[in-house]
């Protein structure tokens, strides 16, 4: 039989804030990586971004809004592959959510360039993530790595950014006017935005407390 070893490596999970280590098995002599279906559609969600963000600022609206769907679409494909035959994996765990949010990022600081979308509301969502993000970074310069799930709030803030963009985004493709819905998902994603990233900060306060002076 073939042996079997395995190499942790440090990853950050982005939706669920946490440093997780994932273990790659790797058959001696196999020279190879399984990859899961699922995992593979992930990595194309990613090469997406390039493409949505080239359309966003030469003006092919038609074709930005057709690329987020195709995105929309990969997304509930590979969840649904995951979870009907069992593929998933700690790696796809560590890639969904970040095809997520750079996607959603870029999307959201191409539209904000543009002045397609209020710049406030783009400095509120990216710096959202840069601070869990630093918070996540922090915590592991602490050997203190912090582990939290997703919470109802986080969810329905990723809701209402994907909701929002994707209004922006066929309002610009189809040439009709978004509001007054634009106003409610603009408060919709300042108040959850608001809302999670207060709730994480709290939870990793009281994570980072535990710490022993020296």
């Amino acid at each position: 039989m073939a042996s079997v070893a395995r190499r942790p490596i440090l990853c950050r999970d982005i939706n669920r804030f946490s440093l997780l280590e994932v273990g790659f098995k790797v058959r001696s002599g196999a020279g190879k990586r399984r990859v899961s279906i699922p995992n593979i559609i992930t990595l194309g969600r990613i090469m997406l971004v390039p493409i949505i963000v080239w359309a966003i600022v030469s003006s092919q609206m038609e074709v930005a809004f057709a690329v987020f769907l195709i995105a929309g679409i990969s997304d509930a494909v590979d969840g649904f592959l995951a979870k009907r035959f069992n593929m998933t994996s700690e790696l796809g765990a560590l890639l969904d959510p970040l095809a997520d949010k750079a996607l959603l990022v870029s999307i959201y600081l191409s539209l904000g360039i543009w002045g397609d979308i209020p710049r406030w509301i783009v400095i509120l969502v990216v710096s959202r993530d840069i601070m869990i993000v630093t918070a996540v970074i922090v915590s592991w310069l602490f050997d203190k790595p912090v582990e939290m799930r997703p919470s109802k709030v986080s969810k329905l803030n990723t809701a209402a950014q994907v909701a929002y963009a994707a209004l922006v985004l066929a309002a610009l493709a189809f040439g009709f006017k978004p509001s007054p819905y634009d106003i409610v998902l603009m408060g919709l994603v300042t108040v959850f935005t608001l809302s999670s990233v207060s709730l994480y900060l709290v939870e990793w306060l009281r994570h980072m407390s535990t710490i022993e002076a020296k």
